[in-house]
């Protein structure tokens, strides 16, 4: 589908951005090339007439993204989690993009949940609402289990929203593929990969079996986090087009009002929802992505509920370890020891100068911290560590990424409830926390047990591969088996070190 009939749709893309005033905003966050902006404007100019006008309320590119529907909205979310590409003050107006559309009637939606569960609603449900929220994927109804009266919530996805996304997808990839055609300095920014990316996106939301394995896991990693909730999914009841899971019954986050007339602390609540972030993304390596006020709630008890997981991040234990250590050295201020950490991970590269590198890290971090409590943020920390690690040849990790645009929104949600949150008080047990248990004794010992485990796996073809190594050798000059004795002789003994590796492991853990 990728091809030249892509050509109209996009023409009122670009119409729409033209008539919005987005245009211009969009070729100035990208930096794009003169010709790329004479080609764009003359293109579009003559076809500005069929653009959609959009709410004149909105900023020029939510406006036009808004107008031009689902795909559009879902790409700017997507957006602004990368600002890498689009640059941080357009990422910054694209986080406020609400995904709010109007609801398919209820009728459709049940048709939808027989045809995908295999049964009729009545049946399963002795109640089925109206719609009670609409997203552009999907929309959500308030339902009650027939058998046992247990409140629930069924999301639905949108009829047909599948085939429309992936018309809109195919012209996204035509559009990246244009970009660089047209302008090789755009290269850089890779539009393909974020295209690649956002399609992984919508994939992902667009089975819903996805989404139900992310909160089920997301659920068991915090079972024991004390004031917080993640509804259930009730799995008999949740497929590809329709997921079920536990009502969840509370105030918004962001209603301080309502949260004030409730009786609940918000200062608590402020500290608490970024010492659960913080846990996530550093003890679990998984965390919620899509962490504004809309996703959150309050319970009648104060713990804090979390729905909505379409968008998770995720984090391997190495970076996880990294990262804190870098963390925990901006909160001490040690910068030295925080390049260190840069150039022994490999972030950047060692034809740099360490001390150099350390003294850029230190005009990051001392700005910051002095200023006013209120005013410190862990990420505009991070947003300028990357701008600076960028500047000596470290490379863009997407995943880090999201985790600075998520600590932007939960540093947010936290000032929303109370504007005397000190970040730095909250987050230094937390990191310093984790520190210990990562880096210690305890943590070595837990490592050598598993490297030990899976070598240990390998016990059994230990015999063979020497075999072939020997066959191997047989047939080379006598210099080269020479220089490959030893490398036999430590696969001959491997099984000796996986055995005393697996007991050390072992003794230290236990």
């Amino acid at each position: 589908m990728r091809g030249p009939h892509n050509i109209w749709r996009l023409i009122r893309t670009g119409a729409t951005l033209e008539r919005t005033g987005a245009m211009s905003v969009v070729m100035d966050a990208l930096d794009a090339p003169k010709p790329l902006r004479i080609v764009a404007r003359t293109l579009v100019w003559p076809f500005r007439w069929i653009g959609i006008k959009g709410d004149q309320n909105m900023p020029p590119v939510t406006r036009a993204l808004t107008a031009l529907g689902p795909a559009y909205i879902k790409f700017g979310q997507v957006l602004s989690t990368r600002p890498d590409v689009v640059g941080t003050d357009l990422a910054t107006q694209l986080r406020v993009l609400q995904d709010k559309l109007p609801p398919f009637d209820v009728e459709t939606a049940k048709q939808a949940v027989q045809d995908e569960l295999g049964v009729s609603v009545d049946e399963v449900f002795s109640e089925f609402s109206e719609p009670v929220a609409a997203a552009s994927i999907a929309q959500v109804h308030k339902a009650r289990l027939a058998e046992t009266g247990r409140e629930v919530a069924v999301k639905v996805l949108r009829p047909g929203i599948e085939r429309a996304f992936r018309k809109d997808v195919d012209a996204f990839y035509f559009a990246a593929d244009v970009i660089e055609f047209l302008s090789p300095a755009s290269r850089r920014l890779r539009p393909r990969d974020v295209i690649e990316h956002f399609d992984g996106v919508v994939a992902g939301e667009l089975d819903l079996r996805l989404e139900s394995a992310s909160a089920s896991e997301f659920a068991a990693n915090t079972a024991q986090d004390e004031g917080f909730q993640v509804p259930d999914v009730v799995w008999d009841l949740s497929a590809r087009r329709v997921m079920t899971l536990g009502w969840a019954e509370g105030v918004s986050l962001g209603d301080n009002d309502a949260l004030d007339a409730a009786g609940h602390n918000r200062h608590a609540l402020g500290s608490r929802v970024l010492t659960l972030f913080l846990n996530h993304a550093l003890r679990d390596g998984y965390f919620h992505a899509d962490m504004h006020q809309g996703n959150l709630k309050v319970a009648a008890n104060g713990d804090i509920i979390a729905y909505d997981f379409g968008i998770m991040g995720h984090i391997d234990e190495y970076t996880r370890r990294v990262y804190a250590e870098i963390l925990f050295g901006f909160i001490q201020r040690d910068y030295q020891r925080v390049a260190e950490v840069h150039f022994e991970a490999g972030y950047v590269p060692s034809t740099q100068d360490v001390d150099e590198f350390a003294r850029a890290l230190r005009a990051v971090g001392e700005p910051i911290f002095g200023m006013d409590a209120t005013r410190i943020s862990m990420g505009r920390l991070l947003s300028y560590l990357f701008e600076v690690t960028e500047r000596f040849g470290m490379e863009t990790r997407t995943e880090l990424i999201l985790l600075q645009r998520t600590m932007v929104v939960v540093e947010g949600v936290s000032r929303s409830l109370d504007p005397e949150v000190n970040i730095w008080d909250v987050a230094k047990p937390v990191v310093g926390d984790y520190i210990k248990k990562s880096l210690g004794p305890r943590a070595l010992g837990r490592d050598l047990f598993k490297t030990a485990r899976v070598m240990a796996r390998f016990g059994p073809r230990l015999p063979g591969l020497v075999e072939n190594i020997l066959i191997q050798q047989a047939t080379k000059t006598e210099e080269t088996r020479r220089r490959a004795w030893p490398w036999i002789v430590l696969s001959g003994l491997g099984g000796l070190i996986v055995g005393a590796g697996a007991a050390a492991a072992a003794f230290l853990v236990f």
